[in-house]
């Protein structure tokens, strides 16, 4: 259905595949694993209703994995001929010819290859020219700066298409692909003059258009939340309870990943080295990771090796079950691969105690009086060792209410005591990237501030 779409079909990225690999056979590669993809996209930016920038693309590319027993060369073309294909496959080969070997080199096990991929429909192609996508920002931002006069200006809105299609292959015979999409709008609004303006930003992403949020909706949004953010103060420096959004909430979930990825911990760098079957969390939080969701932004029926993807709690009653493995972190680790070769898939933190009454107002109620978190800055987490440091700004909020914005303040504690100290998960739950979590509830940061 959406061959079409593309300049070659499925068919033909798979006879180019299959070519790459008779190529590196005759070459003398042990084993070989190949990749080709082809995309095109539309980029709209407007600011103060004028047209800022308007790009399309259309690219294609083809990487080339060989193996020569243990030693692994790679090497890339956007070029599809014949002759490309040869002298990509022999650049890879001489690049492996003179690597040093690896025992954790090679393919994944052939029984742990997906064979029978299932159709996830994860591609809605948008056939939006470039003037319909500029009027849509511009209803976007005309939206936000109709709220208040307070809003000045504006960082721009913008309109993100892309339609993409891949084939991947290696040489113990599997070899599958499909199309995809991912389109985005978003708008940045800013509100107030001078030494007293304040930014803030919101935006719709999904791999079906029709499920993107309405312009004027995300422009409202966005200006409201800049509106709310004037005449912010600092705090005194305390120690209290801590409220995520939901947004920001998933960036948790992010750190936790990577703290749990095999490349952090076969080089030790993990602050949640060897804790599989410990509890990281309390009993309420369970993770669950479900690749097989209908049109889920970060489902995939294999991973980026091939090896099938599976639905598994990750954490279950606040226990680590398992981390996030590619086929070389777990041959490194002794282990075995978890099928995530590029990442996790459709992400969730939810917790056993969450209820009814727990939406956003509800989160603030059980805060009682704390800070809301609504953006952080800075790069301040140390896988490492786990110390977490970061410049913050939000709303200070007493008796479930919030009582004035706050900014430049810094919130610290340790990512091992703060996964522990999750008092609550809301049902406000959003999903950002292949992450879905409500807002979470710490019970108590350091927040630095006068």
């Amino acid at each position: 259905m959406t061959d079409s779409v593309f300049t070659h079909t499925q068919d033909q990225l798979k006879q180019l595949a299959q070519d790459v690999l008779a190529i590196a056979k005759e070459t003398g590669a042990s084993d070989a694993s190949v990749e080709i993809s082809e995309g095109s996209g539309l980029a709209v930016t407007v600011r103060k209703g004028q047209i800022e920038t308007i790009e399309q693309n259309k690219d294609k590319g083809i990487g080339v994995t060989v193996y020569s027993g243990k030693r692994r060369g790679h090497a890339n073309t956007s070029d599809f001929s014949r002759d490309s294909l040869r002298a990509t496959v022999e650049a890879a080969y001489n690049i492996a010819r003179f690597t040093a070997e690896d025992p954790a080199a090679g393919l994944p096990d052939a029984d742990l290859l997906e064979t029978n991929p299932r159709d996830l429909r994860l591609c809605y192609p948008w056939d939006i020219s470039a003037e319909d996508a500029v009027t849509i920002a511009q209803r976007c931002e005309a939206a936000a700066f109709a709220v208040d006069k307070r809003v000045t200006n504006s960082e721009g809105a913008s309109v993100y298409v892309q339609q993409s299609h891949f084939v991947a292959a290696n040489s113990l015979g599997f070899c599958a692909g499909y199309p995809f999409s991912r389109h985005t709008l978003s708008v940045a609004p800013i509100a107030g003059k001078g030494a007293h303006m304040q930014r803030d930003d919101w935006y719709s992403s999904a791999r079906d258009p029709k499920k993107l949020g309405d312009p004027e909706k995300i422009g409202r949004y966005a200006a409201e939340r800049a509106l709310a953010r004037l005449n912010a103060r600092k705090l005194d420096t305390r120690t209290c309870p801590v409220l995520f959004e939901a947004p920001l909430a998933a960036g948790l979930l992010g750190a936790f990943v990577q703290a749990t990825s095999g490349g952090a911990l076969y080089r030790k760098s993990s602050f949640l080295l060897d804790s599989l079957g410990s509890s990281i969390f309390p009993s309420h939080i369970q993770i669950v990771e479900d690749p097989h969701q209908i049109g889920g932004v970060g489902s995939a029926p294999f991973d980026e090796e091939g090896v099938r993807t599976q639905r598994r709690k990750v954490v279950s009653d606040g226990v680590l079950q398992g981390y996030f493995l590619s086929s070389y972190s777990a041959r490194k680790l002794g282990m075995q691969t978890t099928g995530n070769a590029g990442g996790s898939h459709n992400l969730e933190i939810v917790s056993k105690e969450t209820k009814i009454a727990d939406d956003f107002e509800g989160m603030l109620r059980k805060m009682g009086t704390g800070l809301l978190v609504t953006e952080l800055m800075g790069q301040g987490t140390n896988y490492v060792t786990g110390d977490y440091s970061r410049g913050a700004s939000g709303y200070w909020v007493e008796n479930g209410v919030i009582q004035y914005p706050v900014e430049e303040i810094t919130i610290a504690g340790n990512m091992k005591d703060m996964f522990q100290a999750i008092v609550g998960v809301g049902n406000d739950v959003l999903t950002r990237g292949n992450k879905s979590t409500g807002s979470i509830l710490i019970e108590k940061m350091v927040i630095a501030g006068n």
